[in-house]
């Protein structure tokens, strides 16, 4: 992927700190992620909060630590759309989409968000078990809960992609209709395509929606993408206009203090979506 004299309305951006991390591996995997992009796409990238070790706190503690960071992110998107670019970021985990999937939801009301996950990120402070605020990234855009930093995204236009590890309260939600899931299957691209419905997308990354043992991730759980799989479906969505991409839950590493693992094979089945902005 080599797209260096394309690239001048992408705006990259990395956030590079914590954001309910269990871990200090994902903050450089995004910086990891930026420094891939940067050098293909010959683009500088914006970063976003100091690292900072991880909490390993309950939401609350966790949302107020991170906030003046999220509130970084949420300007930087919203001098993106006000700029007329294009969106493409590097986050440390799914909860930083609290900042960024509102500030979409206002710009591009339009825009489908293919949120590519093994979870369903559909919890709130009243159904979270675990206390963790990644589990609620989706649920705060959605307005299903008041993180303070918007909830305008309508359900309508959310399809959970890959999702097989649910709660019962998020498939409630499910099976009430209130998001639609496409799981881990053959034809997954074409029903994709089919409930894409020639909408614009915006595409949310979480690595963890790959078979575990192909990126490092913090969750694994069997009977997930593969990479061919992932490219697939970028294939059908780069089809429709790509108003961003956001990749989340990359680490640098399979373990604390293990070797650098690089992003290249990973974002490399991305191409299709890189190339639609060509």
């Amino acid at each position: 992927m080599n797209h260096r004299n394309t690239a001048k309305n992408i705006a990259l951006s990395v956030y590079q700190t914590r954001a309910g991390d269990h871990n200090n591996l994902a903050q450089p995997g995004a910086v990891a992620i930026g420094d891939w992009f940067a050098q293909q796409l010959n683009i500088q990238p914006q970063r976003i909060g100091t690292p900072a070790p991880a909490l390993n706190a309950g939401w609350q503690q966790e949302l107020q630590a991170a906030r003046p960071a999220l509130q970084a992110m949420a300007d930087r998107f919203e001098t993106i759309f006000a700029q007329g670019c294009t969106p493409l970021t590097a986050l440390s985990r799914c909860a930083v989409s609290l900042a960024t999937l509102p500030v979409l939801a206002r710009h591009r009301p339009d825009a489908c968000v293919v949120w590519f996950d093994a979870h369903a990120d559909l919890h709130t402070p009243a159904t979270t078990t675990s206390g963790y605020l990644g589990g609620m990234a989706l649920s705060g855009p959605l307005g299903l809960w008041d993180s303070g930093l918007g909830g305008s995204l309508q359900s309508a236009n959310v399809l959970l992609v890959g999702a097989r590890d649910i709660d019962p309260p998020e498939q409630a939600l499910i099976d009430a209709g209130t998001v639609r899931l496409i799981r881990p299957q053959a034809d997954l691209a074409a029903e994709l395509q089919a409930a894409i419905a020639g909408r614009p997308v915006y595409v949310h990354l979480d690595c963890d929606v790959l078979n575990p043992g192909i990126v490092p991730t913090e969750y694994r759980h069997a009977g997930g993408l593969k990479l061919a799989d992932l490219q697939a479906a970028c294939a059908v969505l780069a089809r429709s206009e790509v108003v961003g991409l956001e990749i989340s839950e990359f680490q640098i590493a399979w373990e604390d203090g293990g070797a650098p693992v690089s992003p290249a094979p990973l974002l490399e089945a991305l191409r299709p979506l890189i190339t639609s902005w060509a």
